[in-house]
């Protein structure tokens, strides 16, 4: 699926004549991956190298998030808009290399994620999580950074 991901943002970026001879591959992962998968990753998503999904079921990710590297990402997970800004503008979360996000997240709004940070299955995001820190439920709440209980 990441194969077939990344071949779609390629297409996506590359010169005109190309992207319309690819479009037929577009089509493809569209109906492959969002209709018989169940996964939203749009390909026009920035993403880092890297990316791991486990169980990708029910996975909804906004086109304006930025995901770092080396992320994994578990099913049942939205990241996405919390609201629209004047002008029509969307604010979507950033978040950073290495995270590791549960099953059953949501981050929404214009937040950033730190990276190192771990979200706890069932997390509800609504607020920037600092570098190295682990959030858990709803609303999420820092339990540890760097290791040290808080």
């Amino acid at each position: 699926m990441l194969v077939f991901f990344r071949i779609a943002q390629l297409i996506r970026r590359a010169p005109k004549p190309i992207m319309i001879m690819g479009l037929p591959v577009l089509v493809l992962y569209r109906i492959g991956v969002e209709w018989l998968l169940g996964i939203e990753l749009p390909w026009g998503l920035q993403v880092g190298a890297g990316l791991r999904l486990f169980h990708g079921m029910g996975l909804v990710i906004n086109d304006k998030t930025v995901i770092g590297s080396n992320v994994v990402l578990r099913h049942n997970t939205t990241i996405g808009v919390k609201e629209t800004l004047p002008f029509g503008t969307r604010a979507s979360p950033t978040i950073g290399d290495n995270v590791d996000i549960g099953a059953n997240v949501v981050i929404v709004g214009p937040i950033k994620v730190g990276s190192g940070a771990r979200i706890g299955a069932g997390a509800v995001v609504v607020k920037d999580v600092p570098e190295g820190a682990t959030v858990v439920g709803n609303p999420a709440r820092v339990v540890v950074i760097d290791g040290v209980d808080r």
